[in-house]
C-alpha cells in the first residue's frame, strides 16, 4: 500500500508521557466583530510541542482557526522573592542569584482608540493568551504553567457592585487605590500581614476601605502551583490630601515600599507581595497555564470587568521551581527577552541610592529604597527601575529611551533627519547603563500603552491596522483571524524601534514621533555642546622610555612571560590583531598549575548560550559601541546641564599622553592611588592591610571632590620589598568599596598599569568596575620590539610589512579594542558602558575572603588562594626582578606551546608517542605504559582531585559487561573536514562505526560517496576512497552524528536525512560564544565543493544567534531537525559555565533527545589564543550541575547526557559516568591515536603528518589507518571494565550518577590546601531509569502535524513514489511549524537532493508558522496565500516558494511586511518570491538560492557565500556584511542606499555589464508572472528609467563573472565602480 511506505500514522496519537489530547471545536472568527477603534496587539516569543490532533482536510472551508485546549506547560521560578532587603547596607547581586531565573514568553496587548471600556476587550486577551499556549514548555507535573497574566485598568463597575452588596459606599475613582495582594496562606499569618498593611496606610493618612477576596477556582490549579498558591486579597485604599493622579501614584508606591521593607524582616516576608497597588492599573495574575486564567479568576469573566486596554502575558522560562510572584506582566512591564548586564545593572542601581533626589519626593528618598533585588528576575529588576523613573515624573517612554536606548551611532537616518534624538541618547548615556539583551518590552501606565524592542532586534514583532481603526502587534502573524481586505496596513517593529498609544487623545504614534517628542522636552542638544567634552587623541611616544635592562626587568617583576611578549604583544604590535592558535588549553588550571599566574588567569569569561544570543562583532559591530564616559555621575531623577558634565573617552585603552591630559584636568580632580604592599615585615596579612588602606584612601578622595581614581603600579624604582598589588584585586576592591558606601557614581576609576596586555585582562579589569587602561609597560615593550635589530632586518628585508614606532602602538590598541569587542559580544553585550561592573566572569581557584572583598557577586565554586597565598605568588614573580641569577632574557613557561621544563601539557609529545605505540602495535602492556604515563602526571584537571571508594566487594572481569556493549556509548568530537584532512576526518569514520560507536561530521557538510558501505576492497584499499588503508568490505565512511552549526555549511536535506544523529553547536569548548573559523588556505576546491563557497576565502561562522536567540528559537531548531529528519535523534551542545543546569533545563523542555556539555579545555583547528585560555570552565562542574538540575525538575529522564573535553582513558569515562554522563567524547585523543604529532600548527595548513592539513602533498603522509582508533577504543573499554571488577559493580548503568563512589584523593597543592570539591561530590538523587533505558527511548516527536497527513494523501504519496505531477492547496494556521520540512525529506531520503522528477504543486492559504517551506528539495513548487512568520525557506536547497498576500486586500503589498525575519537562512537551492517586505537578516549565509523581494529590514545578505538576491525597495542599515559570493541587486529610487552598506567587502557598481542587466530582468520578470507584483511590472514597463536606479553589489570573488564584469573578455572590471560612498 502506497500510503504504509511514506509513512505510517499511529492509529492513536500518544505523545511521550502518554497522554493523548483531543482538540475542541474552533470558535467562529466573531471575536473581533466588535472589536471597534481598538488597538490589539500581541507579542509571542515561545513554541514547544503543539499537543493537539492534527484536524482533518475535509472539515469545513469556513475561515476559522483553531484553538487549543488542555496543553499543559511548566512551572517555573525558584526561591522565594523578598520585594524589600532585611538590612539595607547595600549588596552587590550575586550572579548565583542571577542565574536562576531565566526566562522567555509570550507577551501582546490590545488598546481602543477611543479609550472606551468594554469586556470584549478582556475577552479577546484571554483568547489571545489561550492561542499562544502552543508556545509553553512542556514540563513535570504537566498542570502549573510557568505563568501568564494580564494588565487591564481598574474594573470600577465591577469592584462598585461588589462595595453595593457589602454595604460600603461607592468608590471615588480619582482618589481611590486598588492593591491585588498575594497574602501568606496560613490564617494567624495573614492577620499579621494585613495588619502590617493597614497600620502603614494609617501611618501616611491613607483610610483602608475595605478587603476583598478575590474569587477564585482553585480546582483547576495545577500540582505544584498549588503547593505555593497564596492567599488572593484586594485592598481598597483612600487618598484624600493628594489632588493630582500621578501625587495619588506616588503616594500608593512610598506605601507600598514601605509595607515592603516592613515586612522583609519577618519569617512570613516573602509570602506578602503586591502585583499592583495603583489607582490607574489592575494586575490578575498567576502560575497558570494562559487558558486557565480566565478560569481561574472569576471576575475575568464577568461583564461588569472593563478596560478601554489589556496587556497579556505567558511566560517560559528555562528554570521550573514554581514562584507566584514572577508571572508577568510586572507592575509597569510585560518583558520577552533576557537583560545580558543585569549584575551590572544591579550594581549601578544600588550605588546610584544616595544620589538619588527628586523634589517629587519631598525628602523621602530613602523610604523608598533599595531599588533593586538580585533575588528577582531580570524582569522585576527592569520594572523597578522604570517605576522609580516614571514615578519621578517621566513619561513611560522617556524612561524606556534611557533604560534600553537604540544603536544610535552612526544611524544614517537619525543622524541626518533626527539629530535632537541624538542629542538626547547622548545625554543620558553617561548617566545610566544601558539595561543591555535581546528584549521586547510593552509597558503602560494606564494612560498610555507601548512597546518597544532591544538595540539588535532579537525578538519579532509585527504589527497590521484595519479599517476600522483598530491596530494589531503581535510577533506571530496568525494569532487571531482577520479579514484580509479590511487590512489597510502591515509593517514590524525594528531593532530599537518603539511605538506608543495615548489613550488619553486616541493617538497611535510610530517609532521617530515618540522619539521626536521625548527629544524636544528640553534643550538637550545645547547641553550636551556645552557641557560634554570628548578627550583629544594625543599622538603615541615615538621613542623608548626604558632602557632594555630596565623594561627586562619590569616584565619579569609584573609576569610577563617571552609567549607573552613574543606570541601576544609582538604580534598585536605587527598585525594589529589577536594571534590565532590551535588545538585546546591543555594546560592545568591556574590554582592547580604548579607555575605562578597572573591573577587574571584565575577568571573566565561567561558566554552567551541559549537563553540569549552572542552578537556577530564581525559582521554585526554597528550595533556595538566602546565609548566611556568619564566624571561624576550626577542625580538621574533630575535633568539639567550640569549632568552632562562629563569627558567622553572614545576607547578604554589610553596612551600615555591621553592619560596625562587627564590626569591635568581640573574639573575631574584627579587623585593618583598607588598600588604597592610593603612585605619587610613579613608577608603575612601584609596584602589584605593594603587593600583596605586603599581603600580608605579611595574613599577619602572621593568625599573631597575627586571625579577621577587613578590607580598606579608605575614607579621610578623597583623596591624588592615593596611589591605590586595585582591591580585585578586593586581595582575589584576599591570598586566594591565604593559601591557599599555609595559613593561610586561620583567618581571614575582608570588604571595606570604594567599588568595588562592581552584582551581578555583589560576585559577583567573593565568587568570589575575600571573605565580605562593606560597599559604603560604593553606599550614600551611594542616600541622596543620595533627598535629591535631583528624587527629592523625582518622589515627590511620584506620578511614583515613595515610599521612605524607609532603604527606599531596604534596596531596594539587596535588588537586589544576589536578584540574587547569579541569579548562583549560573546555575552551578546553590545556596549562596553553596561559591560563596565557588570562582572561577567566566573572565578576557579579564588577563596571567600579574596572574592568577598574584590569581587563579591562572582560565582567561586571551588574556593581556593587566601590573601596570604596570593600575595606569595604574586611574590614569585616581582623577586625575579631582583635576582642576580635570573637570566638575562624572559623566560618561556610554556603555557601556550608546549616545552621540555615548562608548564605540563595534557597532550604532550610523550604521551602521544606511548598512544601511538600501543595502538599500532595493539600491545597491551605498550597501552598499560600509556596508562601508567597518565596515573602518574601532575594534577591537571579537576577530576584529577578525585578517587574512588567502593561499597563492594570486587568481582572477576568476567562478569562485567562486555567492551563491546560499552564502546556503544563512546563519540568523537565534532572536527570539521577543513579543519582536519579528508583521510583523519574518513578513518575516525569508519572506525567508529566498526565499533557502533558515533563519529561527528563537525560543521561543513560531508561527502554523499561516504553514505555507502564499502564493496570493492581489495588488500584494505578501496578505489572508491583511494586515499585510505587498512579498509575492510562493509565499511562505511559515513558519521553518525551530523552536525549543524551556525554557518550552515554543508547542511542540505539529504545531508540531514543521512544521519542518525542531528547536532546543533551551540558553543565549542576552545572558544564558547563564537563561530568556527577556517582559514582561507585551508579552503580547497574540494572543502569549498562540500561547503558551497569560494576557494580561497576564509570562513569564520556566525557566533550561534541567526535562529538559536533564545530558547524558543532552540525549540524551533530542534523542531525543524525532527520534522525533516523524524528518525534522528536531536543534541545541543553547550560548554560548561555557571548557570547551564537552568539552561539544559530549557534544553530539555524544548525537546532535545542529547544535551552534550563540552568542557573548556576542548580542541579547535584555529581561534584567537584569549578565547582558547580564558573562556568556558571544567565539564566536571558543568556535568555536576546540569545532571543534578535535570534530576530536580524531573527531567532527566528525557535527555541522554554526553559529555567531552580533554578524555584520554577508561578512568576519566568511569569519573564522568560517577558525575551522571551516560556517553563520553573524545576529541583531540581520537586524532593522536590516528596519527596527530601536537605539532599545533593545525591553523597554518603545514600539519607535518597530514592530520590537519589540506595540501595534498602533505595529506599523502598521513600514517593513520582505521584500526588503530579501534584498538585505542577497546583498550579503553577493557580499562573500564577493570575497574568496574575493581569496584564490584558488573555494567555501568550501575554507578552512573552514583557520585558517593567518589572521594576526594589526599594530594596536596602546591599553591592551596583550600579547594572545596563538595559541590561535584554531592548527590540530589538518581533518575528514575537506568541509563541504558534512557539511551534506548524512542526519538522525541513533534507530534501531529499537518505534513504528515499531506503525506498520507494517497496523491501526494503516488506522485513521490512514481514521480508524477499534482496540484493540491491547504488551509494553514500560525501553529503549523515547519510546513514541508517532512515531505522534503522523504524526497530526500528516497532521490537525494537533486534526483526527483516529479512536480508537487501545493498552495497553502492562511498565515504560516515558523520555518515555512523549511529544507524545499527540486521538484517541490510551494505557494502561500497569505503570510508568514520568521525563518521561511531555511534550508531551501531547491525548487521554488512564492509568498503573495490574498487578492483585494486594503494595503499595498509592496509596503507590507509579509514574511518575518532570517529567512533563507544557509540556503543551497531553489528559488523564492515575495510580493512584499521581508524582516531582518534576510538572505543570512545564503549560498545558492535566488529571490526577488520588495523591500528588507537590516543585515539583508549577511554572510552571503553565492546566490542572488533582487530587492524592489527600501533596505536597513548594514547591506552585505562579510558577504564573500554571490551578487545582490537593490533599487535605491530616493538615493539613500550607499551609506546603508557595509562596504568592508563588497563593491559597489551600476549595472554595465549585459549578463548582469539580463540576470536582472529575467528575475524581476519571473517575479511578476509568479506573484504579479504591480512593482515589478511597473518595473518592466519602465525599464529603462528603473534600470539606472539599480545598484550591483558584488565580492571581490565574483568581480570577473560576466554578469558583474562589463568588459567580460578582456576581464578588465567593471568602470562604473563607486568604491566609497
Amino acid at each position: 500500500m502506497a500510503l504504509q511506505s511514506v509513512s505510517p500514522i499511529p492509529s492513536l496519537l500518544r505523545y511521550s508521557n502518554g497522554s493523548s489530547l483531543t482538540q475542541s471545536p474552533p470558535p467562529k472568527p466573531s471575536i473581533l466583530a466588535s472589536s471597534n477603534g481598538r488597538l490589539f496587539i500581541d507579542f509571542v516569543g515561545l513554541h514547544c510541542k503543539s499537543k493537539r490532533t492534527r484536524r482533518k482536510f475535509a472539515a469545513s472551508n469556513s475561515p476559522r482557526f483553531p484553538h487549543f485546549s488542555s496543553v499543559k506547560a511548566v512551572l517555573d521560578l525558584s526561591r522565594s522573592e523578598p520585594d524589600a532587603r532585611s538590612d539595607l547596607k547595600p549588596k552587590v547581586a550575586n550572579l548565583d542569584d542571577i542565574l536562576s531565573e531565566r526566562g522567555a514568553c509570550g507577551v501582546g496587548f490590545i488598546a481602543n482608540l477611543d479609550n472606551k471600556g468594554s469586556h470584549d476587550i478582556i475577552k479577546d486577551a484571554l483568547t489571545a493568551l489561550g492561542c499562544m499556549e502552543h508556545r509553553g514548555g512542556c514540563g513535570a507535573d504537566n498542570d502549573s504553567g510557568d505563568g501568564s497574566g494580564i494588565m487591564t485598568s481598574i474594573p470600577w463597575d465591577l469592584f462598585n457592585s461588589w462595595a453595593n452588596e457589602q454595604g460600603i459606599a461607592s468608590f471615588d475613582k480619582f482618589h481611590t487605590g486598588v492593591g491585588m495582594v498575594f497574602l501568606p496562606k496560613d490564617d494567624d499569618l495573614l492577620k499579621e500581614a494585613k495588619k502590617v498593611i493597614v497600620n502603614t496606610f494609617r501611618q501616611e493618612g491613607l483610610e483602608v476601605l475595605g478587603w476583598r477576596p478575590v474569587p477564585v477556582n482553585t480546582s483547576i490549579v495545577g500540582y505544584y502551583a498549588k503547593e505555593t498558591m497564596p492567599n488572593i486579597q484586594q485592598v481598597f485604599v483612600k487618598a484624600v490630601k493628594e489632588e493630582t493622579v500621578d501625587d495619588v501614584e506616588r503616594e500608593l508606591y512610598i506605601c507600598r515600599k514601605l509595607i515592603e521593607r516592613a515586612v522583609s524582616s519577618e519569617s512570613w516576608g516573602n509570602e506578602l507581595y503586591f502585583c499592583s497597588l495603583s489607582n490607574q492599573t489592575i494586575i490578575y495574575k498567576g502560575m497558570l497555564r494562559s487558558e486557565a486564567l480566565g478560569l481561574f479568576y472569576s471576575d475575568l469573566q464577568s461583564d461588569l470587568y472593563k478596560s478601554p486596554f489589556a496587556i497579556y502575558h505567558r511566560r517560559y522560562s528555562t528554570n521550573t521551581s514554581p514562584r507566584w510572584p514572577l508571572a508577568q506582566p510586572m507592575r509597569f512591564l510585560g518583558h520577552n527577552g533576557e537583560i545580558n548586564t543585569i549584575q551590572g545593572n544591579l550594581n549601578w542601581m544600588q550605588s546610584r541610592e544616595s544620589s538619588l533626589k527628586s523634589s517629587v519626593w519631598h525628602g523621602r528618598e530613602n523610604e523608598i529604597r533599595p531599588f533593586g533585588n538580585p533575588k528577582a528576575s531580570d524582569s522585576a529588576n527592569l520594572d523597578s527601575a522604570a517605576e522609580l523613573l516614571i514615578r519621578s515624573g517621566r513619561t513611560p517612554e522617556e524612561a524606556l529611551m534611557i533604560l534600553v536606548p537604540e544603536a544610535y551611532k552612526n544611524h544614517p537616518t537619525l543622524t541626518i533627519k533626527y539629530p535632537e534624538v541624538l542629542d538626547f541618547y547622548n545625554y543620558y548615556k553617561g548617566q545610566m547603563e544601558t539595561w543591555d539583551g535581546p528584549a521586547l518590552l510593552l509597558f503602560s501606565d494606564g494612560k498610555t500603552v507601548g512597546a518597544c524592542l532591544d538595540r539588535n532586534g532579537l525578538r519579532p514583532a509585527r504589527y497590521w491596522r484595519t479599517s476600522d481603526n483598530v491596530v494589531y502587534v503581535a510577533s506571530e502573524v496568525g494569532v487571531l483571524p482577520m479579514d484580509e481586505s479590511k487590512v489597510t496596513m502591515k509593517g514590524r517593529l525594528g531593532p530599537g524601534m518603539m511605538i506608543a498609544v495615548d489613550l488619553t487623545n486616541g493617538q497611535v504614534y510610530e517609532n521617530t514621533e515618540v522619539k521626536k517628542r521625548v527629544a524636544l522636552s528640553n534643550p538637550f542638544g545645547q547641553w550636551v555642546k556645552e557641557n560634554l567634552r570628548s578627550l583629544k587623541p594625543v599622538n603615541f611616544l615615538s621613542a623608548t622610555v626604558m632602557d632594555n635592562d630596565a623594561t627586562l626587568r619590569h616584565q619579569q617583576a609584573f609576569g610577563y612571560s617571552s609567549e607573552d611578549v613574543q606570541m601576544v604583544i609582538e604580534t598585536m604590535a605587527a598585525q594589529g590583531k589577536e594571534p590565532t592558535f590551535c588545538m585546546g588549553d591543555d594546560i592545568p588550571l591556574a590554582i592547580l598549575s604548579q607555575k605562578p599566574h597572573m591573577l587574571y588567569d584565575y577568571f573566565k569569561q561567561r558566554f552567551a548560550q541559549v537563553t540569549n544570543p552572542a552578537i556577530d562583532p564581525l559582521r554585526e559591530g554597528l550595533v556595538m559601541s566602546l565609548e566611556v564616559n568619564i566624571g561624576k555621575r550626577r542625580n538621574i531623577l533630575e535633568v539639567g546641564p550640569e549632568n552632562a558634565l562629563q569627558v567622553i573617552l572614545s576607547s578604554p585603552v589610553l596612551n600615555e599622553g591621553e592619560l596625562e591630559s587627564l590626569l591635568n584636568d581640573p574639573s575631574l580632580k584627579p587623585q593618583v592611588l598607588p598600588t604597592f604592599f610593603d612585605i619587610h615585615k613579613g608577608v603575612d596579612g601584609s596584602l589584605e592591610k593594603t587593600l583596605n588602606k586603599l581603600c580608605e584612601a579611595a574613599d577619602e578622595a572621593v568625599r573631597n571632590g575627586s571625579q577621577l581614581l587613578v590607580l598606579s603600579d608605575r614607579s621610578d624604582e623597583l623596591e624588592a620589598t615593596r611589591p605590586a598589588v595585582p591591580i585585578l584585586l586593586a581595582v575589584g576592591a576599591v570598586h566594591q568599596h565604593l559601591i557599599q558606601n555609595g559613593l561610586r557614581m561620583s567618581a571614575s576609576i582608570i588604571v595606570d598599569t604594567a599588568q595588562c596586555f592581552s584582551t581578555h585582562q583589560f576585559a577583567c579589569l573593565i568587568g570589575y568596575g575600571a573605565s580605562a587602561i593606560c597599559p604603560y609597560l604593553a606599550l614600551e615593550t611594542c616600541r622596543q620590539w620595533r627598535l629591535s635589530t631583528k624587527t629592523v632586518n625582518l622589515m627590511r628585508n620584506g620578511k614583515m610589512p613595515t610599521v612605524t614606532i607609532e603604527q606599531a602602538q596604534k596596531n596594539f590598541c587596535k588588537a586589544v579594542t576589536s578584540g574587547l569587542l569579541k569579548i562583549l559580544s560573546k555575552m551578546g553585550i553590545s556596549l562596553l558602558s553596561s559591560y563596565c561592573g557588570a562582572q561577567i566572569f566566573e572565578i576557579y581557584g579564588l577563596g571567600k575572603e579574596v572574592v568577598d572583598l574584590a569581587f563579591c557577586g562572582s560565582v567561586s565554586k571551588v574556593g581556593g588562594l587566601t590573601f596570604d597565598e596570593l600575595a606569595r605568588e604574586t611574590l614569585s614573580f616581582w623577586v625575579k626582578a631582583f635576582s642576580e641569577d635570573t637570566a638575562k632574557r624572559l623566560e618561556n613557561f610554556g603555557f601556550i606551546q608546549f616545552r621540555p621544563g615548562g608548564e605540563y601539557h595534557g597532550n604532550n609529545p610523550e604521551m602521544s608517542k606511548l598512544l601511538h605505540k600501543a595502538v599500532r602495535q595493539k600491545s597491551e602492556s605498550a597501552f598499560s605504559v600509556y596508562q601508567q604515563h597518565l596515573a602518574n602526571r601532575p594534577v591537571n584537571v579537576l577530576r584529577d582531585l578525585l578517587e574512588f571508594k567502593s561499597d563492594r566487594a570486587p568481582i572477576p572481569v568476567g562478569k562485567v559487561e562486555p567492551a563491546v556493549s560499552i564502546v556503544l556509548r563512546f563519540c568523537t568530537g565534532g572536527m570539521s573536514l577543513g579543519a582536519i584532512s579528508r583521510e583523519t576526518h574518513e578513518a575516525i569514520a569508519i572506525a567508529m562505526n566498526r565499533l557502533g560507536g558515533k563519529s561527528n561530521s563537525g560543521e561543513g557538510g560531508e561527502d554523499p560517496i561516504r553514505w555507502r558501505p564499502l564493496t570493492d576492497v581489495v588488500d584494505g584499499y578501496s578505489p572508491t576512497l583511494p586515499h585510505l588503508k587498512g579498509l575492510q568490505n562493509g565499511d562505511t565512511a559515513t558519521s553518525s552524528i551530523k552536525q549543524v552549526a551556525s554557518g550552515r555549511f554543508g547542511v542540505t536535506p539529504t545531508f540531514l536525512v543521512n544521519a542518525d544523529q542531528l547536532e546543533i553547536k551551540i558553543a565549542q569548548g576552545a572558544k564558547p560564544g563564537e563561530g568556527g573559523q577556517l582559514p582561507g588556505k585551508k579552503v580547497s576546491a574540494y572543502i569549498a565543493r562540500l561547503r558551497n563557497s569560494k576557494p580561497g576565502v576564509p570562513l569564520i561562522s556566525p557566533p550561534p544567534h541567526h535562529d538559536i536567540y533564545s530558547i524558543e528559537d532552540l525549540a524551533q531548531l530542534i523542531f525543524d531537525l525532527h520534522q525533516v529528519n523524524p528518525k534522528a535523534k536531536v543534541s545541543v551542545k553547550l560548554v560548561a559555565e555557571a548557570g547551564i543546569g537552568t539552561v539544559a533545563s530549557g534544553v530539555a523542555k524544548g525537546n532535545a533527545d542529547v544535551i552534550q556539555i563540552s568542557g573548556h579545555d576542548g580542541g579547535t583547528g584555529a581561534s584567537p589564543i584569549s578565547s582558547i585560555k580564558h573562556a568556558g570552565g571544567p565539564w566536571e562542574l558543568g556535568l555536576t550541575e546540569t545532571h543534578q538540575t535535570l534530576i530536580e525538575n524531573g527531567l532527566r529522564e528525557r535527555v541522554i547526557l554526553r559529555v567531552d573535553g580533554g578524555f584520554k582513558s577508561g578512568v576519566d569515562v568511569l569519573t564522568a559516568a560517577a558525575m551522571g554522563a551516560d556517553e563520553y567524547g573524545f576529541g583531540s585523543v581520537a586524532m593522536i591515536a590516528t596519527g596527530c604529532v601536537m605539532a599545533r600548527i593545525c591553523h597554518t595548513n603545514n600539519c607535518p603528518v597530514g592530520v590537519a592539513s589540506q595540501r595534498e602533498e602533505l595529506r599523502a603522509r598521513f600514517p593513520g589507518v582505521p584500526g588503530d582508533l579501534v584498538n585505542f577504543f577497546l583498550y579503553v573499554a577493557e580499562e573500564v571494565r577493570g575497574m568496574l571488577a575493581q569496584l564490584g559493580y558488573e555494567k555501568l548503568d550501575d554507578i552512573i550518577g552514583r557520585t558517593d563512589l567518589l572521594r576526594p584523593r589526599d594530594i596536596s597543592l602546591m599553591k592551596t590546601q583550600h579547594l572545596d570539591l563538595s559541590y561535584i561530590v554531592s548527590n540530589v538523587g538518581l533518575p528514575k531509569w537506568s541509563s541504558t533505558a534512557i539511551r534506548n527511548q524512542d526519538v522525541h516527536t513533534n507530534g501531529p502535524v499537518l505534513d504528515d497527513s499531506l503525506l498520507a494523501d494517497p496523491e501526494i504519496s503516488d506522485a513521490i513514489d512514481n514521480e508524477k505531477v499534482i496540484h493540491k492547496t491547504v488551509k494553514i494556521y500560525n501553529v503549523d511549524r515547519a510546513v514541508c520540512g517532512r515531505i522534503a525529506g522523504v524526497i530526500a531520503k528516497k532521490y537525494g537532493d537533486t534526483g526527483f522528477a516529479g512536480q508537487l504543486n501545493i498552495t497553502f492559504t492562511g498565515s504560516a508558522g515558523q520555518s515555512f517551506a523549511c529544507f524545499l528539495t527540486p521538484g517541490m513548487n510551494i505557494r502561500l496565500v497569505g503570510e508568514a512568520n520568521d525563518y521561511v525557506g531555511k534550508g531551501i536547497a531547491g525548487g521554488e516558494l512564492v509568498v503573495v498576500p490574498v487578492d483585494n486586500t486594503g494595503f499595498c503589498p509592496e509596503d507590507a511586511t509579509i514574511v518575518g525575519n532570517t529567512c533563507l537562512y544557509g540556503a543551497t537551492g531553489g528559488q523564492v518570491f515575495v510580493r512584499g517586505k521581508a524582516g531582518e537578516r534576510f538572505a543570512v549565509r545564503n549560498s545558492l538560492a535566488e529571490a526577488v523581494v520588495e523591500g528588507t529590514g537590516d543585515h539583508c545578505c549577511e554572510y552571503m557565500t553565492g546566490g542572488c538576491v533582487v530587492v524592489l525597495g527600501k533596505v536597513g542599515r548594514n547591506v552585505a556584511a562579510g558577504m564573500t559570493g554571490g551578487l545582490a541587486y537593490i533599487l535605491d529610487e530616493d538615493n539613500t542606499l550607499l551609506p546603508k552598506v557595509n562596504k568592508e567587502i563588497v563593491k559597489i557598481q551600476r549595472l554595465t555589464a549585459t549578463v548582469g542587466q539580463m540576470q536582472l530582468k529575467g528575475l524581476i520578470e519571473a517575479h511578476v508572472e509568479k506573484t504579479g507584483s504591480s512593482k515589478g511590472s511597473t518595473i518592466l514597463k519602465e525599464w529603462e528609467t528603473y534600470l539606472p536606479l539599480f545598484w550591483q553589489l558584488v565580492p571581490p570573488s565574483e568581480e570577473d563573472t560576466p554578469e558583474a564584469c562589463a568588459d567580460y573578455d578582456q576581464t578588465v572590471a567593471g568602470q562604473a565602480t563607486l568604491q566609497s560612498a
